[in-house]
C-alpha cells in the first residue's frame, strides 16, 4: 500500500497552491484532481481580479498556468477520485483514502480542496431536460445558444456573471430573481443594469422548464401577485449556488449545517490531526479565487509544520 506525507484532494486554485507550498517544502505531494480537474473556475470567462494578471486571464488557461507550477517543483498529479476516507483521529497516524473505489492510499497528511459544485432547483422539468437547454454553466453551453434567447435564475454573482456573458451571444436574456434585489456585488449588479438586453424579473419563481426535446420556455410566478406567465426561450441556465463537495467527510470531520468543513479560526486546521480544510470546501463567505489559493498556502504550511513536529516528537 502506498504511503505519502502528503495528499491533496482535489485540483482547483486551493488545491494547486497547496501543492506549490508542499512540493517546496519537499513534501512530495500527491494531487488527486477528482472528476473536473482545475475546479470551478475551468467553466469561468474572464478572470479579472486575481493579482498578477493586469489584463485579466480565461479560467482555464490560469488553472493550466497554477498546474505547470505544482508539477515544477515536483507535485505528481493523478487523475481520480477519492471516493472514501478514513481519517484518523490520533495524531501521526496515517489516513486511510480509497481512489475510484478501489486503491487504497495512506497518508499522513490530507489537504482538502475538494471545492463545491453548483445547486439545482429540484424540478422534475429540469432534470428531463438537463443537455437539451437546460444547464449550469453559460461558458461551457453558451454557444450552443447563440442567437436564441435563454433565461437565467439566481440572484448572486454567479447570476450575474452568467447572464452577462450570455447578453455577448444571445438577442434576450431574462434574469429571473426570486426576491426584490440582488445578492450579487455592486459591480456585479451595474453590469447587469447596463445591459440592453437583459431584462430583470423581481419576485419570480421558477415552476416548471418547458419543452419535449428541447426547451421552449419556462412557467414562471410572480410572488407577490401569484400570477404565472410563460418566458418564451430556449435555453435555461441556473446560477444559485453551490453545495461544498465534503460528503465522503460527512460524520468525521466537524461541518455547518450545509457541509462546509469548519476549520480553527485563522488557519486551516479542522478537528483533525493532519487534516486540513482549503477553498470552498470551508469558505462559504468569500469564494474567491484568490482566497482559495491563500487558504491553500495556509494547509500546506500547517502541513508541514505538523509533519516537523510528528518528527521531534518521535525523536524524542
Amino acid at each position: 500500500m502506498e504511503k505519502h506525507d502528503c495528499v491533496i484532494i482535489g485540483s482547483g486554485p486551493a488545491g494547486y497552491t497547496a501543492a506549490i507550498y508542499a512540493a517546496r517544502a519537499d513534501l512530495k505531494p500527491i494531487i488527486y484532481t477528482g472528476l473536473e480537474p482545475g475546479g470551478q473556475l475551468t467553466t469561468t470567462t474572464d478572470v479579472e481580479n486575481f493579482p498578477g494578471y493586469p489584463e485579466g486571464i480565461m479560467g482555464p488557461a490560469m488553472m493550466e498556468d497554477l498546474r505547470k507550477q505544482a508539477e515544477r517543483f515536483g507535485t505528481e498529479i493523478r487523475f481520480g477520485m477519492v471516493t472514501k476516507a478514513e481519517l484518523s483521529k490520533i495524531g501521526g497516524e496515517y489516513h486511510k483514502l480509497i481512489i475510484d473505489e478501489s486503491k487504497e492510499v495512506l497518508a499522513r497528511t490530507v489537504i482538502i480542496a475538494t471545492g463545491a459544485s453548483a445547486k439545482y432547483l429540484g424540478l422534475e422539468s429540469e432534470k428531463n431536460m438537463m443537455g437539451h437547454g437546460v444547464s449550469a454553466c453559460a461558458i461551457c453551453d453558451g454557444f450552443f445558444f447563440k442567437g436564441k434567447d435563454v433565461v437565467v435564475v439566481g440572484g448572486g454573482d454567479s447570476a450575474a456573471e452568467e447572464a452577462t456573458y450570455l447578453a455577448k451571444l444571445c438577442p434576450k436574456v431574462t434574469l429571473l430573481v426570486r426576491k426584490d434585489h440582488m445578492k450579487a456585488s455592486q459591480i456585479m449588479q451595474q453590469r447587469v443594469e447596463n445591459t440592453a438586453n437583459i431584462e430583470v424579473l423581481w419576485n419570480t419563481e421558477t415552476l416548471e422548464v418547458l419543452g419535449e426535446k428541447t426547451v421552449t420556455g419556462v412557467r414562471v410566478k410572480n410572488t407577490e401577485t401569484g400570477e404565472e406567465s410563460v418566458v418564451e426561450a430556449e435555453g435555461f441556465f441556473v446560477a444559485i449556488g453551490h453545495k461544498p463537495n465534503t460528503d465522503i467527510f460527512q460524520g468525521q470531520i466537524d461541518m455547518d449545517e450545509v457541509g462546509y468543513i469548519k476549520t480553527k479560526p485563522g488557519t486551516a486546521s479542522t478537528n483533525l490531526p493532519g487534516v486540513f480544510a482549503t477553498g470552498d470546501a470551508q469558505d462559504k463567505n468569500y469564494r474567491q479565487a484568490i482566497t482559495a489559493a491563500g487558504s491553500g498556502c495556509m494547509g500546506a504550511l500547517e502541513a508541514e509544520r505538523y509533519l516537523q513536529e510528528y518528527e521531534v516528537a518521535v525523536e524524542s
